[in-house]
């Protein structure tokens, strides 16, 4: 079974704004919650060690991640490949105006995920939007603190 999942949210900021925290794979990452820990490496790529509360599963599972495209600022997606799992996630970001003419910035989020062993897809069919929610709240946390 393969879940795919997308979500738009809208954040008061410009899409250069969006895209520093969005394309930089330790901002990326930090808000997840199942990510327990990870490693940007020399090349781009990080590896993401992840605890998934699945009954066959009793350690981290290591993700390993890298960029597929980045278009500044507007586009980036990544692949990610384990023993339970692929998932590929894409981020759009496109420039829009608000009725009080400031600019902001729809971000458009994708994700598919395919499991190798029962409960991965179930699990994050479950938990994507609570995961998106987080990576949103880090986002505008960023943007309020990093003006």
């Amino acid at each position: 079974m393969t879940v795919r999942v997308e979500r738009t949210m809208t954040v008061p900021a410009s899409p250069e704004r969006v895209w520093e925290f969005i394309a930089d794979p330790d901002r990326r990452a930090a808000p997840i919650s199942v990510i327990e820990r990870w490693e940007t490496h020399d090349d781009g790529s990080a590896t993401w060690h992840l605890a998934l509360p699945i009954p066959l599963i009793d350690s981290t599972v290591a993700v390993e991640t890298s960029d597929d495209e980045r278009r500044a600022p507007d586009y980036v997606s990544f692949t990610g490949r384990s023993k339970v799992m692929s998932v590929r996630g894409e981020h759009e970001l496109e420039a829009i105006e608000r009725d009080d003419a400031d600019v902001a910035t729809r971000l458009t989020n994708r994700f598919v995920v395919d499991g190798r062993i029962p409960g991965v897809e179930r699990f994050f069919k479950r938990n994507f939007d609570a995961e998106l929610e987080n990576l949103e709240r880090a986002l505008l946390a960023d943007i309020e603190d990093r003006p």
